[in-house]
């Protein structure tokens, strides 16, 4: 089955606390998994709550990387999300488990779109200038 993206939710467990709780040390890791994935990074905002934890988000043109973290429980969820062909978000989450030093990491994968039971495949953005109409009614009547 064919999807518009992949959505990657990873637990981060027994994660090193130190490096959770650190602002820059987050965001670098955020964008250079972004960067592992191949993505296209648009925007990256980060924010250190106190006592502590950081939530933050890198932007990037085929969507978003975001996390959440728990440095008081060694723990941190990361949300991957990306569009298209040419981005690896599992190198992403592969990275992340890495540099957060995570000795019980897991992921779930999640197709999020448009998902064809037809075995067509959703193209990603349509050509320019061309509205994308897609036609489930062959779908519906193989449920029905």
């Amino acid at each position: 089955m064919y999807a518009l993206g992949t959505h990657l939710l990873v637990e981060l467990k027994d994660c090193n606390s130190k490096i959770l709780g650190n602002l820059k040390e987050v965001k670098d890791a955020m964008v250079d998994a972004a960067k592992k994935a191949k993505a296209t990074i648009v925007d990256v905002s980060f924010h250190q709550f106190s006592p502590f934890g950081i939530s933050g988000m890198v932007v990037i043109a085929e969507s978003h990387l975001s996390i959440h973290t728990w440095p008081e429980y060694n723990y941190a969820a990361v949300d991957i999300f990306t569009c298209g062909e040419t981005i690896k978000p599992e190198d992403a989450a592969a990275y992340l488990i890495k540099r957060f030093q995570s000795k019980n990491p897991s992921i779930v994968e999640m197709r999020r779109g448009i998902i064809s039971t037809m075995n067509t495949k959703t193209p990603h953005k349509p050509e320019r200038g061309e509205t994308q109409i897609y036609d489930r009614t062959k779908e519906f009547q193989m449920v029905s």
